[in-house]
């Protein structure tokens, strides 16, 4: 039988997690480069918004937790990021903007740096 000490454990599941991260803005990415494709007010579009949506304001969950071990100012810069996503979201959305792209580099950078 195999036994694996508390430490390789955790890692494992930061491991996962990063990986389901990333995941997920691969998604977000790739909905919202079809978006931009089909324009504002598509079907596309108003799907991809919907999810990346979903992802920050979880993602922003997620960091302002306190259970979460990233470095504070780290944290408090990717809440800021997130905050920036879902304001150029809504932006989209309401036809004031489109600026897909934007959100689509930044979420490459954010899911980047996962690895």
């Amino acid at each position: 039988m195999y036994q694996f000490s508390y430490a390789e454990v955790q890692q494992d599941d930061v491991a996962d997690s990063k990986d389901r991260e990333r995941q997920v803005l691969d998604k977000s990415i790739l909905m919202l480069e079809q978006a931009s494709e089909k324009g504002a007010g598509s079907r596309e579009s108003i799907e991809a918004l919907f999810f990346v949506n979903r992802v920050w304001v979880r993602f922003i969950e997620d960091l302002g937790s306190p259970e979460n071990e990233l470095d504070q100012e780290l944290r408090a810069n990717l809440i800021s990021i997130g905050i920036w996503i879902l304001r150029e979201a809504e932006k989209i959305r309401a036809g004031e903007s489109d600026n897909y792209e934007g959100i689509i580099d930044i979420s490459s950078i954010i899911r980047d740096g996962l690895k």
